[in-house]
């Protein structure tokens, strides 16, 4: 188990291009819930030669945070100006290998929030399709982590939400998310709230 919450200046957030770390998070969550994600991304870091450029096709490593209040009862979710669905804040890994540092980072842009901590180790797998306009239907194969908002958070966000709201678990059937979406909830506000 990971020593404790990190935050944006630790050195474990470094850029890497290394394709075994994106190995070395995944394979920590080779459980039976987790079983046919992390299949599907270790055939993509065979068999792919790009897997973290956004062009990959039939898709290519995102990562993405499942940020929850300081009361550790709600997530914030955005609104997705392209998707037109409710999200947690997550992207592209455009060649860094630290999925981690990715979703922190993500994270920062999209809510505007200054003093996000985030725990170490992964707590979700999930290949889903997504359908943008002016592109064509291709796989996210989302690492996602568990994240922390500072206690007076305000949300600033950018371009990329129409809209976002601090959601507590049972409000998420009534939101349309997908059952990706409804698991890492279930596992990270669980872990959330055991966690100092």
């Amino acid at each position: 188990m990971p020593q404790g919450w990190i935050t944006a200046s630790d050195e474990r957030l470094q850029y890497s291009a290394r394709l075994g770390d994106v190995s070395e998070t995944i394979e920590p969550l080779d459980s039976p819930d987790q079983t046919e994600a992390l299949q599907a991304m270790r055939l993509l870091l065979a068999q792919r030669p790009a897997p973290l450029d956004r062009r990959e096709r039939p898709g290519h490593f995102t990562a993405s945070a499942l940020l929850v209040n300081a009361e550790r009862d709600r997530m914030l979710l955005l609104h997705h100006t392209k998707l037109r669905i409710w999200v947690q804040p997550g992207g592209h890994a455009d060649g860094n290998a630290n999925l981690l540092a990715v979703a922190l980072s993500e994270a920062t842009e999209e809510t505007g929030m200054a003093g996000i901590r985030i725990w170490p180790a992964a707590i979700d797998l999930d290949v889903h399709q997504v359908d943008p306009p002016n592109e064509d239907a291709h796989l996210h194969y989302d690492v996602r982590f568990l994240a922390l908002a500072p206690g007076a958070a305000v949300v600033d966000a950018n371009h990329e939400s129409t809209a976002q709201r601090w959601a507590a678990l049972e409000e998420l059937e009534s939101l349309g998310v997908d059952p990706g979406l409804r698991r890492m909830a279930e596992t990270g506000l669980a872990l959330a709230r055991r966690l100092d």
